[in-house]
C-alpha cells in the first residue's frame, strides 16, 4: 500500500510541476492544484496508513498508541482542501478577468502564433 501512495504522490507532484512550467494561465493554475493535492496526500499518509483503527481514543481499548490512527492529519487535510478549493475558485475568476480584459491567456501576455 505505501508503494501505491508514494508512486501516486510523485505522479502528482510531478504532473504538477510540469504543468506550471506551461506557458497558459489555466495550465499553471491545474499545476498548482495537482501539487496541492499531492501535498495533502502526503501529509495524509503521514498519519500512518491503518485500515480499521479508531481515529480517537476508545476507553474500552489498550492505551497503546500504535492502535489508533493520528486525526490531526485527516484535520489538516480537511481544511486544506476547503482552502485549496476556495484559492482555485478565486484563480479561475480572476483568469476570466484577466482574460476578458488583454484577450490572451498566456502568462506573459503576447499572442502565440498558429
Amino acid at each position: 500500500m505505501e508503494i501505491v501512495l508514494s508512486i501516486a504522490i510523485g505522479v502528482l507532484a510531478g504532473s504538477g510541476i510540469w504543468l506550471l512550467l506551461r506557458p497558459r494561465t489555466f495550465q499553471v493554475i491545474m499545476g498548482l492544484t495537482l501539487i496541492s493535492y499531492a501535498v495533502n496526500l502526503f501529509i495524509f499518509s503521514m498519519g500512518r496508513v491503518t485500515l480499521g483503527a479508531p481515529p480517537v481514543v476508545q476507553t474500552d481499548w489498550a492505551a497503546t498508541a500504535s492502535q489508533y490512527a493520528d486525526p490531526l492529519p485527516q484535520a489538516l487535510v480537511l481544511t486544506a482542501i476547503v482552502i485549496g478549493f476556495a484559492t482555485t475558485a478565486l484563480f479561475l475568476v480572476v483568469l476570466l478577468a484577466s482574460r476578458g480584459l488583454s484577450d490572451t491567456d498566456h502568462v506573459d501576455g503576447r499572442e502565440r502564433p498558429q
